[in-house]
C-alpha cells in the first residue's frame, strides 16, 4: 500500500548562518512511508559524505526489503514488526559502510553522522535513531519527544546529575556518545508507536533543537498545523533568528487518514480490485 495521500509531508534543510556548507541530509519515500534525516560531522566535506551514505544505504535497503505480503508480520525473537527489524539492519549496514569508507579514504577519516528515521506502516510507525537527531510527535495538544539523545548530557540526566532544564542550558549538551561511522559497530535505538489521524511527526537535527525552545517548536507546529509548509519555514527562520550556529533540517509528516493493512484473502482481493 502506497502511503501517498495518507501522510502529508514537507522537508526543509538550511546551511544556517555560521557554517560554510550543509552536512545535513534528508530524504523521504511516501510510497513505502519512509522518512530519514542525517546530520554529518567530521573533516572538510566528510560529514556531508557520511550523511549522504547513511541516507542512500538506508533507503536502498528498506526499499529492497519491504514485502507486500509480510508488511505486518512480527519477528518472534524480538516482538518487533519486521519493518522495525529491517530499519535497524539498514542503519547497522550504513554504519559499516561509513566506517569502512572512513578507514580507506584519507579525506574521510574521522567522519560520522547521526540519523533519525521513521517507517510508517499499518497505522504504526517504526522509529530508529542514533545520536542526537530527534523525533517529536504532536498529538492533539501534547508535544512529546519520542527519542532520547545518545549524548553525554542525556546520560547525566538519566543518572540524576542534571535536570532536563539544566541540560538545555549546558554548553556541553552536544557531545554525542553514539554515531554512525565512529566505531565498527553501532546499536540503533528502535521503538514502535501507534499512529492516529492528525498526528504530526517532526524529525530534526540539533540545528533546530539547540536554537529553538521546545515550547516555541510546539507553538509553531500547533499554529501552522493546517499549513505545515509554512510551519516548517517558520522553524527554519526561528533557528536562524536565534543564531543559526549549525545546519538546520526539519521533516514534518502529518497523518491524514488511516493506512491499516487489509487482512486475509478477502481484504487482499478488495485491495487489488477495489
Amino acid at each position: 500500500m502506497s502511503l501517498k495521500g495518507k501522510i502529508r509531508y514537507f522537508e526543509f534543510t538550511h546551511t544556517g548562518r555560521v557554517r560554510e556548507h550543509n552536512e545535513d541530509a534528508v530524504f523521504s519515500d511516501m510510497d513505502i512511508g519512509l522518512v530519514v534525516l542525517a546530520d554529518g560531522m567530521g573533516g572538510y566535506n566528510a560529514g556531508e559524505v557520511a550523511s549522504e551514505l547513511a541516507i542512500k544505504t538506508v533507503v536502498d535497503m528498506v526499499r529492497g526489503g519491504v514485502d507486500r505480503e509480510t508488511r505486518t508480520a512480527v519477528d518472534e525473537s524480538s516482538g518487533l514488526m519486521r519493518q522495525s527489524i529491517l530499519l535497524k539492519n539498514a542503519i547497522i549496514r550504513a554504519n559499516k559502510i561509513i566506517w569502512q569508507t572512513a578507514q580507506t579514504q584519507p579525506q574521510c577519516k574521522g567522519m560520522g553522522t547521526t540519523i533519525a528515521a521513521c517507517l510508517f506502516h499499518d497505522d504504526r510507525v517504526s522509529i530508529a535513531h542514533v545520536g542526537d537527531s530527534r523525533v517529536y510527535r504532536l498529538r492533539k495538544n501534547r508535544f512529546e519527544q519520542l527519542t532520547l539523545d545518545h549524548s553525554l548530557m542525556q546520560e547525566l540526566v538519566d543518572r540524576g546529575f542534571f535536570s532536563h532544564e539544566e541540560a538545555l542550558r549546558s554548553a556541553n549538551r552536544n557531545y554525542v556518545t553514539r554515531a554512525l561511522g565512529v566505531e565498527a559497530t553501532v546499536e540503533p535505538e528502535i521503538q514502535e508507536e501507534s499512529v492516529k489521524p492528525e498526528d504530526i511527526y517532526l524529525l530534526c537535527s540539533d540545528g533546530l533543537s539547540d536554537m529553538v525552545e521546545e515550547e516555541d517548536i510546539h507553538l509553531t507546529i500547533s499554529t501552522f498545523s493546517a499549513n505545515l509548509k509554512t510551519g516548517g519555514e517558520q522553524l527554519i527562520q526561528l533557528a536562524n533568528a536565534n543564531g543559526g550556529r549549525d545546519n538546520i533540517s526539519v521533516c514534518l509528516a502529518q497523518v491524514v487518514e488511516s493506512f491499516a493493512e487489509t487482512r486475509g484473502l478477502v481484504g487482499r482481493l478488495k485491495g487489488w480490485f477495489g
